[in-house]
């Protein structure tokens, strides 16, 4: 009985949750994209409505009272706000403050005395495979970090740019300011929703392609494997990763 329940993943953890991660995660920049194109507030809250719940899911499969508390509030904040500019206005945040806060986690784990993020999750890639991690790809890794703290910051910038700039209802023109390079609700999707990912898509698909020539002898054989092994290094190490 112990063994079954040390090999139970804890609740919101196991390959379910991870699921509906990933599909949370692939739903919110659909969901925007429909508010940009049919301008209406409902499919807004929607895909805000998805990220809350994104954020919430482990707190949620323990029961904490108060994350279904946090929830259902939520959601009918949102759902009042369809009915107005405010929702769409809210769709605004997302592109700018999940790219920062990626790159505050990359950046925070330069710091001295810090290991970077890459450096960990290559040492431990290799550890479960018995391959040691050369000095060489330890100092890869470490300027890789460097690299996706840049990149997402510049996404970052750039993305609030678009959001300054968007009209009728973005942040200049909510204060009666007409922005000098103005984008409607259309063009600010299509880079915020889905141009941003296939930056994020190619810079990574560029990375690994520079990464095997350089480090032929790797524990995986291709990007599908890479990716399929990072997720077989669990909830647990990818929680603590981030914190």
């Amino acid at each position: 009985m112990n063994a079954v329940s040390a090999d139970r993943p804890e609740p919101g953890q196991g390959p379910v949750a991870l699921a509906l991660r990933v599909l949370l995660l692939l739903a919110y920049p659909v969901l925007s994209h429909v508010a940009s194109l049919r301008n209406e507030g409902m499919w807004a809250a929607a895909a805000l409505a998805g990220l809350v719940l994104l954020c919430l899911l482990e707190p949620l499969a323990r029961l904490r009272p108060w994350a279904w508390t946090v929830l259902l509030a939520s959601c009918a904040l949102l759902w009042w706000l369809g009915g107005s500019v405010w929702a769409w206005m809210l769709l605004l945040a997302p592109p700018v403050v999940f790219p920062l806060l990626v790159a505050w986690g990359f950046a925070r784990s330069l710091l001295p005395g810090q290991i970077p993020l890459i450096t960990r999750i290559v040492c431990a890639l290799y550890a479960r495979a018995g391959m040691p991690v050369t000095v060489p790809l330890e100092r890869y890794t470490r300027r890789l970090s460097c690299a996706w703290a840049v990149v997402l910051l510049m996404l970052a910038l750039i993305n609030l740019v678009l959001a300054m700039s968007a009209v009728p209802d973005g942040l200049l023109a909510a204060f009666g300011i007409q922005p000098w390079w103005p984008v409607t609700h259309e063009q600010w999707s299509w880079c915020a929703n889905i141009a941003d990912w296939g930056l994020i898509g190619g810079f990574f698909a560029l990375e690994y392609a520079v990464r095997s020539q350089l480090f032929p002898q790797r524990p995986y054989r291709n990007a599908w494997d890479f990716m399929r092994q990072m997720g077989q290094l669990g909830p647990a190490f990818w929680r603590d990763l981030l914190r």
